[in-house]
């Protein structure tokens, strides 16, 4: 009876475990594909600036440089992982 009892209890924890996993992946997502949606309009009444000219990549390493500082800002601000931000780091680093 207390291999059965323990058994239970094993998969009690790794459903819930699955359970929280998937409702954290779920939620990350869901906000991503707001951000993604979000209208590329601005509201009425609001004047939009005139659009900036594109800033000219910098001679040598300087493009890296700026990639990883926006890199570091979303890693900041939560929108990427631990693990996203050393694969895409060493992704900017090789190339």
């Amino acid at each position: 009876m207390p291999g059965l009892l323990r058994g239970m209890a094993r998969t009690a924890v790794v459903a819930g475990t699955a359970t929280t996993v998937s409702n954290r992946v779920s939620r990350r997502q869901s906000q991503r594909w707001a951000a993604q949606e979000a209208p590329a309009y601005p509201p009425q009444g609001y004047a939009a600036p005139p659009p900036a000219a594109a800033p000219q990549p910098a001679a040598g390493g300087g493009d890296r440089v700026e990639k990883l500082k926006d890199l570091a800002a979303l890693k900041e601000q939560g929108i990427l992982t631990d693990e996203e931000f050393a694969a895409e780091k060493s992704r900017i680093l090789a190339s």
